[in-house]
């Protein structure tokens, strides 16, 4: 019983940690590339425009869109690593 509960602490630890990165990707891509570091990014172009501006406008959504299939394969990395994967 104690063991169950210790593997499950880790696991939840892994998952809160894989969340947390996600979320800090999630945001430097969102609010930093596209509002924060948008001056510096200003001379670098992509398809006509800033950097910063693309970040605002494209790259955060495509960003979003790769972080939840790496979300998804990742934990399914996890569930295999911790026995709870739905084979």
């Amino acid at each position: 019983m104690a063991d169950d509960k210790s593997i499950a602490q880790a696991y939840w630890k892994a998952n809160l940690r894989l969340i947390a990165g996600c979320l800090v990707v999630w945001a430097l891509s969102s609010y930093g590339f596209g509002i924060l570091f948008r001056p510096w990014l200003a001379d670098i172009r992509v398809g006509g425009t800033d950097l910063g501006f693309w970040f605002a406008q494209q790259g955060s959504i495509l960003t979003f869109i790769v972080l939840v299939f790496f979300y998804a394969w990742k934990m399914n990395q996890l569930d295999k690593r911790f026995g709870v994967n739905e084979e």
